[in-house]
């Protein structure tokens, strides 16, 4: 870390001192692969970033359809740990199933893979592009159903000084910032956020009771990043980022709280040999209290307090892109990536005090070898990729040891498990005329469960999961195939048939149900198929243009055993149908736009007896310039206040995501 800040520190006279050739410093890693064009991937631009409603992540993405979290909700008012992302309909259990990265860096929570969007100001990023289909190479495992690559801003996209204040619906704030510092040979960045809000009431109106209130929110994150040019081909990235996020869940013992830091080094070399070299740090805390209400939803009575849920990764990654051929993309590397945490919770409450502690943890160590590239034969261009990954479970264990002392009612210690996986994608993309590619891939991706699956039961409202520290990785096999169309200048179409396994999925299985709750554990099931249609198409012949995405699946479980009555049924949380929609129209500073977003009906619950009914939304952004640098912004969220259902706790209770929230602010940039 310290060295990272001399680095940040440095960067003005490093820049200054350095001469050669006129080499642009980029702060990304080795350039796209030509193999991409077999793969179906959809990128979003910062002027998309920026002109978002909500200026969330998480929102922004669900442009791409079929890329969802576990529940609707978002970062404002969702459990943390229920904000995992997916892709392609094979469900999830909060946990992510597509790869998250940042500037080459894995984000995903090292203890529950859930993923903390507040720390991902939109302001401080460049580029996000989505790779939909499983397999991925040089990222690493972890990519079951897609990856999600975030790009921190390039030089060309920062101004000296930028700034942003807004003010929104139910007393809220936002506010972001940078500065920049660029010279010929490098650059270095400085960017904050801050958001707060009193909230909304999450549960709906007819299932609150005199315990249910507004869920109140405040988050803060920072980063500082430098980028160097050591020699002529040579550049040094550095990276240091934090963030804060405090939330509430609508009653009294539903607070919780996420923080962490990051850091990572970066050589990237763009001579005739190309290499990238990373090495980067986590760490992560996160706590949650919980409460049991009664059925008149007049008492709250606190039920646990997990106070503290530490948790590090630690990793690295070689890549070398050697010159083989012209026409041939080559990149040989290795990885690893080591995981460690636990949580500690009180709970087994008596009269408002708990009575036991409990403590669970591990770690995991996985470490690959991978081989990715391409060959552009003209018309026609072929992709494969292939790993090998050897990983570890190690160290878990379960404690539950009465507070006023005496003999552990559970002292359980698993045995360590380790084993070895083999996945890869091979794609082929072939133009036959202009404007006109055929593509086809297939792939084989795989997942580890994460510490919290396998260590520790949790409990929301009065429905009580069970972990399972004998869960086995999940094993995704996938086949697509598409067309892309360029019909002219400014516009696209996309088109991709697809088909997925997941084999082992790890589902919460329920054991029994009554009207006001459930008894779930955690297992692996036979398998989830997913078969389905995205689409993807773009239009911009001027300054007005309109962009559209709709994903269809039809997602299925197999299963058998303890589990086979979820047979044949749809997987928790994954909809039919995603639709969304953006008209915009922008004339240098000028702009208006309108996004409108479908959700399908849903089921809540493994038993498909929960059911979430479909949800329209329409969001609305406006920037009108006043002088020169200084723009008055008005943006729209969810304008004509649909209920959207977010999740069905104890049997009925119904709770919905960001009611409708108007904003309006000033954004202020100096060139």
């Amino acid at each position: 870390m310290r060295f990272l800040l001399l680095a940040a520190a440095a960067a003005p006279a490093l820049a200054s001192a350095q001469t050669g050739p006129d080499i642009v410093v980029t702060g990304r890693g080795l350039t796209d692969s030509p193999g991409d064009r077999a793969l179906d991937i959809v990128t979003i631009d910062r002027d998309r970033l920026q002109a978002n409603a909500s200026q969330r992540l998480e929102s922004v993405l669900a442009d791409v359809a079929g890329l969802q979290q576990f529940r609707r909700s978002d970062s404002r008012s969702a459990n943390p740990t229920s904000q995992g992302l997916s892709l392609r309909g094979i469900g999830g259990n909060a946990s992510s199933r597509a790869l998250l990265v940042l500037d080459g860096v894995p984000q995903a929570d090292p203890f529950g893979g859930w993923v903390a969007f507040p720390a991902y100001a939109t302001g401080r990023l460049g580029r996000i592009r989505v790779t939909r289909g499983g397999g991925s190479g040089y990222f690493g495992p972890g990519a079951l159903a897609g990856t999600v690559e975030l790009d921190s801003a390039t030089p060309d996209q920062l101004a000296p000084l930028e700034a942003s204040l807004f003010y929104g619906s139910r007393d809220s704030i936002e506010a972001q910032g940078s500065a920049a510092l660029v010279r010929d040979a490098g650059f270095a960045t400085l960017s904050g956020a801050y958001a707060r809000g009193d909230g909304f009431t999450p549960t709906v109106p007819e299932s609150r009771g005199p315990v249910d209130r507004p869920a109140p929110y405040e988050q803060a994150s920072a980063a500082l990043r430098t980028v160097v040019r050591l020699a002529p081909a040579t550049e040094l990235q550095a990276n240091v980022a934090a963030f804060t996020d405090s939330r509430d869940r609508g009653t009294d013992f539903t607070a919780n709280r996420s923080q962490g830091a990051d850091a990572s080094l970066r050589l990237v070399g763009r001579g005739r040999w190309g290499w990238s070299a990373l090495a980067y740090l986590q760490t992560r805390a996160f706590a949650s209290s919980f409460a049991s209400i009664n059925a008149a939803r007049t008492s709250a009575t606190q039920t646990l307090n997990q106070y503290n849920t530490p948790a590090t990764g630690l990793g690295a990654r070689l890549e070398v892109q050697p010159p083989v051929a012209a026409n041939v993309d080559l990149r040989l590397g290795a990885d690893l990536r080591d995981v460690s945490g636990r949580t500690q919770e009180l709970f087994s409450y008596a009269a408002g005090a708990p009575t036991r502690r409990r403590q669970a943890g591990g770690e995991t160590l996985t470490g690959g070898l991978f081989a990715d590239g391409s060959a552009d034969l003209g018309a026609l261009t072929l992709t494969g990729a292939a790993r090998v990954d050897r990983w570890t479970i190690r160290g878990g264990y379960l404690t539950e040891a009465p507070l006023a002392g005496g003999a552990a009612l559970t002292d359980n210690r698993f045995a360590d498990r380790s084993g070895t996986e083999f996945t890869g994608r091979a794609g082929a993309a072939w133009r036959p005329v202009t404007g006109v590619t055929l593509r086809t891939a297939a792939y084989r991706g795989w997942r580890l469960p994460t510490l919290n699956e396998l260590y520790r039961p949790f409990r929301v409202g009065n429905d009580v999961t069970a972990a399972n520290a004998a869960l086995d990785p999940e094993r995704l096999t996938g086949i697509e195939a598409g067309v892309t169309l360029i019909p002219l200048r400014g516009a696209s179409l996309a088109a991709t048939v697809f088909h997925n396994r997941l084999a082992d999925a790890i589902a919460n299985v329920t054991l029994s149900s009554t009207a006001t709750s459930a008894s779930r554990v955690r297992r692996n099931l036979d398998a989830i198929r997913s078969t389905g249609v995205e689409v993807d198409a773009a239009y911009a012949p001027g300054p007005v243009g309109i962009r559209a995405s709709w994903s269809h699946v039809d997602a299925r479980i197999e299963a058998s055993g303890a589990a086979v009555a979820l047979d044949g049924l749809r997987p928790a949380q994954t909809p039919r149908d995603t639709v969304s929609a953006t008209l915009g129209w922008q004339r240098r500073a000028w702009a208006l736009s309108t996004t409108l977003r479908h959700v399908a009906r849903q089921f809540d619950d493994d038993q498909n007896s929960r059911s979430l009914a479909p949800a329209t939304t329409l969001d609305a952004f406006a920037a009108l310039p006043l002088v020169a640098g200084l723009t008055l912004e008005a943006r729209g969220e969810n304008l004509f206040d649909e209920r959207v259902e977010s999740g069905i706790s104890s049997g009925t209770i119904v709770e919905r995501a960001t009611p409708r929230t108007l904003w309006i602010g000033l954004r202020a940039k100096l060139r």
